[in-house]
């Protein structure tokens, strides 16, 4: 099944919950969700017989800018029928928020526990959302676009890197 003919299912079962399909500017082909039904969209195409993604390759936070709001990016494929998918949700800056898919797919955990590390998206739902990367008391979310890092760090300066 193609990545059109995907999307093109996703919008007669979700309707305007399924935002576009994106082929231009991208490595591969991608299907954008609102985010509040992100968890449905993934229940759905890992249980119907005619997708069964039952593989999360990949799950990734991302900052475009600094400024508009921040994305998660999906890498699904199916081991049984050998296809791909590329779903996409976008998140508020200032409450970014998606919900888990952890309990659905269990690589979920770290990928997500390290979007909210370095981006500080918060994955409702998810079983142990904590740092996984950087330590408990560090400040900010490093990947952001807009991120400043501190001048110290427990009294030990911090080398800018150049």
């Amino acid at each position: 099944m193609t990545e059109q003919e995907i999307f093109e299912d996703l919008s007669r079962k979700f309707g305007d919950k399924i935002i576009e399909f994106m082929e231009e500017g991208t490595q591969n082909p991608t299907v954008v969700v609102d985010a509040g039904t992100l968890a449905k969209v993934a229940t759905y195409l890992k249980d119907d017989v005619r997708f069964q993604f039952n593989s999360l390759m990949n799950l990734a936070g991302h900052d475009a800018d600094g400024e508009t709001d921040l994305s998660v990016i999906y890498h699904l494929y199916s081991t049984e029928l050998k296809h791909y998918i590329t779903l996409k949700v976008f998140t508020s800056r200032d409450e970014p928020k998606v919900a888990s898919v952890a309990e659905l797919h269990k690589t979920a955990n770290w990928h997500e526990r390290e979007a909210f590390d370095l981006y500080g998206i918060n994955f409702e739902g998810h079983p142990d959302l904590k740092r996984i990367l950087m330590e408990d008391d560090w400040e900010g979310y490093p990947l952001r676009k807009d991120y400043v890092p501190a001048e110290f760090y427990r009294g030990m300066r911090i080398e800018k890197v150049k």
